[in-house]
């Protein structure tokens, strides 16, 4: 399950970055969330069914599990918004495998603003892989000539966005259902890129129905089927096994992008993924594995 989420999600890219043809970014944006919404809002109710119980879209009666959840989920929505605007706006100035990779750098974040917003403290192996990341980095967005591309730049802010969004869910989930915070979450992005959709662009309907296959996909396949397939998948897999196997939607965007598109990547940025991919898998290891640290 956890493999198939991270195709999807790697996939996605593709869907991403066909679908800006068709739609500005808080156009595609709101369209992509709205299909998520109605998405999970027929997983709850199916599983409320299934479970032979009342449907309520916050599936209690409890006022402050009521409140934990509305608040929660507008606040990972407002992170949500802002992370996939800045991914829509840089996939379309950059590629499909380079914006894979730099979108992954969530993963090194989190353990980062976690210790600097939280004081958690930061392994030796997660603070190497910071500086392993950095030089892949490197490779993968400045230039010949000491420049970056702003696509890739957009992208980076985005890393940021989804590692703020993974901190805020960590400290919001516990006793939680996933899915309807989840709901919540869509909803409100539904909201905000709507809002701001109608503000900042010229939205048509023409353009959304032409772009409507990749639109789907990114809103029903990527957002509601694969969020799915990972609060399924987690509960059967260790944390640190699921990290590892949903960080392959790097590696998957790479190819993708390669086969479908036919974006090709320089050796220098190749190199560069290899390094940020390895960055990935070193900042989840135990330190345990390595003889770092007594058991």
């Amino acid at each position: 399950m956890l493999t198939l989420c991270a195709f999807i999600w790697g996939t996605a890219f593709i869907a991403q970055s066909v679908g800006g043809n068709y739609a500005e970014p808080l156009t595609f944006n709101c369209a992509r969330s709205v299909l998520a919404t109605i998405f999970l809002f027929g997983c709850c109710l199916l599983f409320d069914k299934a479970a032979g119980k009342r449907f309520t879209v916050l599936g209690s009666d409890d006022p402050i599990y009521k409140e934990r959840l509305l608040k929660g989920g507008i606040t990972c929505g407002l992170f949500l918004s802002l992370a996939c605007f800045f991914q829509q706006l840089g996939i379309m100035y950059t590629t499909v495998g380079k914006s894979g990779f730099i979108t992954a750098l969530y993963i090194i974040l989190v353990p980062v603003l976690s210790y600097i917003f939280y004081r958690r403290s930061v392994s030796l192996l997660q603070g190497l892989s910071v500086v392993v990341a950095a030089v892949g980095m490197y490779f993968i967005c400045i230039n010949e000539g000491f420049s970056i591309n702003k696509g890739d730049l957009y992208t980076l802010i985005c890393a940021f966005c989804f590692a703020a969004q993974i901190i805020a869910i960590e400290n919001i989930i516990k006793n939680l259902d996933g899915v309807r915070l989840s709901l919540i979450q869509f909803m409100t992005c539904t909201v905000v890129n709507g809002v701001l959709m109608f503000i900042f662009e010229t939205p048509s309907m023409s353009n959304i129905i032409a772009g409507w296959a990749p639109i789907a996909y990114a809103g029903i396949m990527s957002s509601g089927v694969a969020y799915t397939l990972q609060i399924v998948g987690q509960k059967h897999v260790s944390s640190l096994v699921a990290c590892m196997l949903m960080s392959l939607e790097s590696a998957f965007a790479l190819v993708s992008g390669w086969l479908i598109l036919g974006q090709a990547m320089s050796s220098r940025e190749i190199f560069g993924c290899a390094l940020v991919f390895a960055a990935i898998t070193l900042a989840q290891l135990p330190e345990e594995i390595l003889g770092l640290k007594k058991h």
